[in-house]
């Protein structure tokens, strides 16, 4: 067994001798200059994608949301048929008495008449919070039965209903007053606007 160990040892050292030669060998005799660039040709690979065809997609819009709720039935505000007080009568006093009044004047003296009172629009806000309450205007009818400068007296709650009733005033129309034949002017007419849900 002892033999056995020495002939290993023995050729495990003989082959590393020989190795060791052998590479000293290969060193010496490809010792390459520093100077002396590689030889032969490197050779680069560039890898070239395919042509490919350019694909569009055809997007269609999205779909618009659905709509939101409509809006609640706009409650009718209720009027009150006569005006609070008939006013004062304003226009030149100095009126010409030969006047002659043909066809398509005023043929009779008279009060002042609502022909047109147009509903205000309820607003949003007060409608959304269940608000409630009422506006009363003074303004001048006009020759014409138009209205003119619109004031708000009282109103209940103040400024909720104001533009509202203003603006729904001045849509107004009426018959003017006649007095002598010629149509005036009448200030101090008074109207209520009451804005009220619909239940």
């Amino acid at each position: 067994m002892v033999a056995r160990y020495a002939i290993g040892v023995g050729l495990g050292a003989l082959i590393t001798f020989l190795l060791f030669f052998l590479m000293q060998a290969i060193i010496a005799t490809d010792e390459a200059k520093l100077d002396e660039g590689v030889k032969g040709k490197l050779l680069d690979f560039v890898r070239l994608q395919d042509d490919q065809e350019v694909e569009t997609k055809q997007r269609k819009p999205k779909p618009p949301p659905p709509p939101d709720e409509p809006p609640p039935d706009m409650p009718k505000p209720e009027f009150e048929s006569s005006d609070l007080s008939q006013g004062v009568d304003v226009g030149s006093v100095n009126v010409d008495v030969d006047l002659s009044i043909e066809g398509g004047g005023f043929s009779s003296d008279g009060e002042y008449l609502p022909i047109v009172k147009v509903n205000p629009q309820y607003p949003r806000r007060a409608q959304t919070r269940g608000i409630e309450g009422y506006v009363i205007l003074e303004y001048i009818v006009t020759k014409t039965g138009a209205v003119r400068d619109p004031v708000v007296i009282d109103a209940k709650p103040p400024g909720i209903f104001n533009r509202s009733a203003i603006n729904a005033a001045l849509k107004y129309k009426y018959k003017p007053k006649v007095v002598n034949g010629e149509p005036i002017d009448v200030a101090g007419v008074k109207t209520r606007i009451t804005f009220e849900m619909a239940d």
